[in-house]
């Protein structure tokens, strides 16, 4: 198979796709004020070929903050549908799914889902989740801005898009990138007086949730915002870290980008040193691949911030490159399989 990715930094559709020919399959990454125009022409200049789309930044070697970027893919199969209503009944538009699923006669091994979603990410991948576990395929997908996504040329709201690409030409495998580990004093911090609807606790071991994160890292309240990027939360589940970003401090609590409990067990997270991190996934990727044809990527925005803070995106994309075709997006979360991440990266690696 072949991955190709146009630009425009102006946002001219046209000039993203001018020379791409009989592309089989399509991923729109596009800017709020041209998305429905972009959409509608590119459906128009490749009626009928599968695309789902979103709003969000896109890179391979550069990173484009506002125009469009254009990702394709021939020597594959593909079929594009769309789960609605997400916010209060994905569960609903299931069967969609499935038959898409079976229209493409997916493998194990050699099929991938990539999805977009609008919100309640973590609902839809339990929905998604579910179906594709039986069946052992697997997903990688983000969130976009904006609160829309498109599908086969057209505009949905409150919606996950999702694409099912078979490799034609070999197998694909997905991968999730941590860049963080628990604080050395092992912080062991029990939420309460948590909204479970707006992702906010109000305290952390009987003590207001925003004092207790300012106290341990010794910042002020107007340093939450940035330190999450250094310092999230984390809920460790066996081997596996979930990491939880803070959005906002909302009076006394903090409202964060993924959902919270009462007697969720937290502790904190820091910083492992991250060029190493991603080289080791670069490593660990051309091991199992004796030749890559291509890699999508989604990377949270807040790590895009962190690396751009520091001055690092460029090294990072440089890094990635490495692999051959790579190219991405920044989204607002990340899916692996039936997970919703945050500052995360996921991706699909085509042999």
């Amino acid at each position: 198979m072949k991955q190709y990715f146009r630009t425009s930094n102006q946002g001219d559709l046209r000039e993203a796709i001018n020379g791409l020919e009989s592309p089989e399959a399509i991923l729109l990454i596009s800017n709020a004020d041209q998305f429905e125009e972009h959409v509608a022409q590119l459906e128009a200049a490749f009626p009928g070929v599968p695309s789902i789309g979103c709003i969000d930044m896109c890179y391979d070697t550069k990173v484009i903050e506002k125009g469009v970027g254009v990702v394709a893919f021939d020597g594959v199969t593909a079929v594009a549908g769309v789960l609605e209503q997400v916010s209060t009944m994905p569960v609903k538009y299931i069967q969609r799914f499935m038959n898409d699923l079976d229209k493409i006669k997916a493998g194990t091994k050699d099929t991938v889902c990539i999805d977009f979603c609008t919100g309640n990410d973590a609902c839809v991948m339990s929905t998604v989740g579910t179906v594709l576990s039986q069946k052992k395929v697997a997903l990688v997908g983000g969130t976009g801005d904006a609160g829309k996504v498109s599908v086969n040329g057209k505009v949905y709201t409150d919606a996950d898009a999702y694409i099912f690409v078979k490799n034609n030409g070999g197998k694909v495998g997905i991968y999730k990138e941590n860049i963080y580990k628990p604080m050395e004093a092992g912080y062991r911090l029990i939420a309460s007086k948590t909204n479970r609807g707006n992702y906010t606790m109000g305290d952390l071991n009987s003590k207001g949730a925003k004092q207790v994160y300012m106290d341990i890292l010794q910042i002020g309240e107007e340093d939450i915002a940035t330190q999450t990027f250094r310092n999230p939360f984390g809920r460790i589940n066996g081997q596996d870290i979930s990491i939880i970003a803070i959005r906002d401090v909302v009076g006394n609590t903090l409202s964060c980008y993924r959902q919270i409990n009462d007697s969720d067990v937290l502790t904190l997270l820091e910083l492992k040193d991250y060029n190493e991190v991603v080289e080791e996934t670069v490593a660990k990727i051309k091991n199992d691949f004796s030749h890559i044809s291509a890699v999508f990527s989604i990377n949270c925005l807040f790590r895009y911030l962190l690396f751009e803070q520091n001055n690092d995106m460029q090294k990072y994309l440089n890094s990635m490159s490495q692999l051959g075709n790579h190219a991405g997006m920044v989204g607002y979360g990340e899916h692996y399989n039936n997970q919703f991440l945050n500052q995360t990266m996921t991706c699909v690696v085509f042999e």
